[in-house]
């Protein structure tokens, strides 16, 4: 069965969706089958992994019973759109509403390797969906002043989800995005982070740049068009392989890490 991770913030703007498409890239070119599922209304992982606006069944068709998840999955993505937002208002009023994906992804996690789940930028149902689905939970926070409490708040949910939903359910880390290293304010949520968490605080972080939003205009991987920025990602997913103990994939992942050393380009 598949590692399925659900991957949350507590708001806005941490570079969640950007970490679930690199990571999703990451994982593929190492030859792990990996299905990228858009839990966000705002569709911006659907965008970024190139879906057609126009593809049905979507996720928000699954969770109302409309279509299996098997038939919404489009080259390996489980696409959202606006009408998800009207799908989670339906599920507030089922019995048993909590556990909707979890049932849905049932019948084809079995196919994957990696199944990864960019949840919405808030702590409400679907993130429970999410989490209920989930064996880990990795957390994306923004090297900012609040850091600490939006990855407390978020850890709140992830107990709740544990305690009364899904007891297997098992915290992944955290992963510091939108840094700046050179800047005492980002050192500090660093360090205050890893003060707090420990090694549950992924070492390597995401730099800020501007060229994240270049590339997705250009519909290409930052692997790609930046690999000293991508070499950030190759190392998170490093790190997240050897949590998740698949070892032989972390093997496959050396030479990637070492052509973006190589050829890397200075940082933005």
């Amino acid at each position: 069965m598949a590692h399925t991770i659900a991957v949350l913030s507590q708001k806005g703007g941490t570079g969640k969706t950007t970490t679930v498409r690199t990571l999703t890239d990451v994982f593929r070119r190492i030859g792990l089958t990996t299905l990228a599922v858009d839990l966000d209304p705002q569709g911006n992982l659907s965008d970024y992994l190139d879906v057609d606006p126009e593809a049905a069944p979507t996720i928000g068709d699954v969770l109302t019973g409309h279509a299996t998840a098997a038939d919404a999955i489009h080259d390996g993505v489980l696409p959202a759109n606006l009408g998800l937002a009207e799908a989670e208002l339906t599920l507030g009023g089922k019995l048993g509403r909590e556990l909707t994906l979890r049932r849905a992804l049932r019948e084809v996690t079995g196919d994957y390797d990696v199944v990864l789940i960019d949840c919405p930028p808030a702590l409400g149902l679907l993130t429970v969906n999410a989490l209920v689905a989930a064996d880990w939970a990795l957390l994306s926070a923004e090297a900012q002043y609040f850091a600490m409490q939006g990855v407390e708040q978020a850890l709140e949910v992830i107990e709740l989800a544990r305690d009364n939903l899904n007891p297997e359910l098992r915290w992944l880390g955290v992963v510091l995005n939108i840094a700046d290293m050179r800047t005492r304010h980002s050192r500090e949520a660093f360090e205050s982070l890893q003060e707090h968490f420990g090694d549950k605080l992924v070492e390597q972080t995401i730099r800020s740049s501007i060229a994240y939003a270049e590339s997705a205009e250009r519909a290409l991987s930052i692997i790609d068009y930046r690999p000293d920025l991508g070499l950030d990602y190759l190392h998170v997913g490093d790190e997240l392989l050897r949590r998740l103990g698949l070892r032989g994939a972390r093997r496959r992942l050396r030479p990637l890490i070492d052509a973006a050393s190589d050829g890397g380009m200075p940082a933005a």
